[in-house]
């Protein structure tokens, strides 16, 4: 039987973006992936944690962004891990628990040019398919050309969570910016006010 190929969207996704919103939809529907599952990261090993948002926050308005576009998902499988997750590790609970799946990691070309300072990137490399999005300034690096790699060139937004924080602190609309059940969602709550 043929495995489902599912991508996995690692972020912290604090919050979740059109930007993001974009990646995702992309790379659903023009590879060979059949669905995009979003992981919402509880805390990446290089990010401090204190402009973080709540766990379950971040989540749910990752769920509101999807809202039911089929092949799009939210996942908090890193939630019960240890913390930090590490990718491989989250890679071996995923394979348990679906079997039925092949899972492959989306990743910009900043994180490939990063991929071998991961814990186990050899395994990673060996193991699953990388499909890798463009991003301008960021070199691919010495992966470009590993024959688990793909290269694409998805639409990108320049547009960061850190700079739709900001904008919300002050004040700002972040209409257009946010997918609009997300936006009513932070407005409703007040969150990253």
């Amino acid at each position: 039987m043929d495995k489902r190929k599912t991508g996995l969207f690692f972020g912290s996704f604090n919050p979740v973006h059109v930007g993001h919103m974009i990646l995702a939809n992309f790379m659903a529907t023009s590879t060979d992936l059949r669905e995009v599952w979003m992981v919402v990261s509880p805390q990446n090993p290089f990010k401090e944690r204190a402009s973080l948002a709540r766990d379950h926050d971040r989540l749910h308005l990752v769920e509101l962004a999807i809202g039911d576009t089929p092949n799009l998902k939210a996942s908090n499988v890193e939630f019960s891990m240890s913390k930090p997750s590490y990718t491989i590790d989250t890679l071996a609970v995923l394979r348990d628990k679906h079997p039925q799946r092949e899972f492959a990691l989306i990743m910009g070309t900043d994180n490939l040019a990063s991929l071998r300072k991961w814990k186990n990137a050899d395994i990673i490399l060996r193991d699953y398919n990388i499909h890798v999005y463009n991003r301008p300034g960021y070199p691919a690096g010495e992966l470009a050309d590993h024959e688990r790699v793909t290269i694409y060139d998805a639409p990108l937004m320049h547009l960061s969570a850190t700079y739709v924080r900001k904008a919300i602190k002050a004040g700002k609309s972040v209409r257009y910016l946010v997918p609009e059940a997300a936006a009513r969602e932070i407005e409703i709550t007040g969150l990253y006010q």
